[in-house]
């Protein structure tokens, strides 16, 4: 692009010559998430509108500024983990293999297992946070236990640390070749998709289960969020506080949840009769370089991921039919994405659909790329597109020209869509999908 034109550049010429070689493609998913424990109870909540937030049950927060949270609900790790695997587990990492699971399942990957070459199949499993729940446990164990001398489980390290789901999801399926964590905030499973999609295209693997985990909902999560008055405080009316784009907006939900994408090199999966949900084309990565919780107001590192996306993927903005946004519902984050789409979109706004699917998951945190890259293919796959809810009030200020396909699903044939996803730390990433 900086030579003038939209496919010149020498990057976007070398990834061209990779897809040549390997195109990716997206065989299998799985969701452990607020809306649903599987990938077709979320689909399902999604385009009915439903919203999962309302008052916290996991402990006791009636002296929090936010007393409600999207949480996991019903969820019960032994129909995927035997009680001694789970025992071993952090909540987060319990997510992790509850969705790659469902994601084996869902690719049929169980009888390509006998010719497969271990070191071609990888894991890039991210999470933002980790182990919270382990950490915030042991300390305050050894706090109330009153002793001098340091008394922590010998499980509290592995437990805890953030690259474990990956390495767990390896053990299971016997997976030898990359394995590793992304951490970047909220882009971390995005920036984790890009990593699987890129190494597939250059021939170093053949399948990456790939994805993010995040369970954070606890005192330290949302005690912590809350100090940075990141939250929505709207405690008489919880499951409408995350209302993107209205002029009321006050603040994201904290959710919980994981989701996992199996990612494979398209002949790969045509080799072995794979049902192929979308192909993986392109990614675009940036940074704020601005501050450390708060976006760039002016939008351009956030357009700019978008356009390295579409370069990358060959694809110009008038074909893009949805984009998920990253949409939390905050006062600060909202406006610049929003200016970005208008400006890159700027000749397609007419016939292009937007919407916010946090208004009803809450935010992921490190989780959510995954969830709504997930979210993206199956509107390329199904051609529906889930609304964004509770918005009534469009905020004027952010002068919205797009459709944010409010309150009701849209049926739409869409045979490219992105989605987008920003951190803590000003880190941007966009991921675009299309249909095969």
């Amino acid at each position: 692009m900086d030579d003038g034109s939209f496919f010149g550049s020498p990057v976007t010429r070398l990834g061209s010559i990779m897809r040549e070689l390997n195109r990716v493609a997206v065989t299998g998913m799985g969701v452990i998430s607020p809306v649903g424990n599987t990938l077709k109870e979320a689909w399902s909540a999604l385009l009915a509108g439903r919203g999962a937030a309302a008052p916290i049950t996991r402990f006791d927060c009636s002296e929090f500024k936010t007393r409600f949270a999207c949480e996991v609900k019903g969820f019960d790790p032994l129909k995927y983990l035997d009680a001694k695997e789970a025992k071993t587990m952090d909540l987060y990492t319990q997510y992790a293999m509850s969705a790659a699971a469902q994601a084996w399942d869902d690719a049929a990957l169980n009888w390509c297992g006998c010719d497969r070459d271990p070191f071609r199949w990888g894991v890039i499993f991210a999470s933002g946070i980790g182990g919270i729940n382990t950490l915030q446990d042991e300390l305050v164990k050894y706090a109330r236990s009153g002793s001098a001398k340091p008394r922590f489980s010998p499980f509290m390290v592995p437990k805890m640390i953030a690259n474990i789901a990956a390495g767990a999801i390896a053990v299971k399926y016997d997976l030898r070749g990359m394995n590793y964590a992304t951490v970047s905030a909220c882009a971390s499973s995005s920036h984790a998709l890009i990593d699987a999609m890129n190494l597939i295209r250059l021939g170093k693997a053949d399948v990456i289960i790939a994805g993010g985990s995040e369970a954070p909902i606890n005192v330290t999560g949302v005690g912590g969020f809350g100090a940075l008055r990141a939250l929505s405080e709207r405690n008489d009316d919880p499951a409408t506080a995350s209302r993107p784009f209205d002029r009321d907006r006050d603040g994201f939900v904290l959710g919980e949840g994981a989701a996992a994408l199996i990612i494979e090199s398209l002949d790969h999966a045509q080799s072995r009769g794979a049902r192929i949900y979308a192909e993986l084309c392109g990614g675009g990565m940036t940074a704020d370089a601005f501050h450390s919780t708060l976006p760039h107001p002016d939008g351009t590192s956030v357009e700019k991921a978008m356009a390295l996306a579409l370069d990358d993927a060959e694809i110009n903005p008038e074909e893009i039919g949805y984009i998920n946004l990253h949409a939390t519902s905050t006062p600060a984050g909202d406006g610049p994405e929003i200016g970005a789409v208008q400006r890159l979109f700027k000749n397609s706004l007419d016939t292009l659909h937007v919407s916010g699917t946090k208004s009803m998951t809450g935010h992921l945190l490190g989780g959510t790329g995954a969830l709504e890259s997930a979210i993206t293919v199956l509107s390329i796959h199904k051609g529906m597109i889930p609304p964004t809810i509770n918005t009534v009030n469009i905020d004027p200020v952010l002068d919205v020209r797009v459709d944010l396909t409010l309150g009701k699903a849209v049926e739409k044939n869409i045979n490219a869509a992105m989605t987008n996803s920003f951190g803590f730390g000003g880190q941007n990433a966009t991921i675009v999908f299309k249909k095969i």
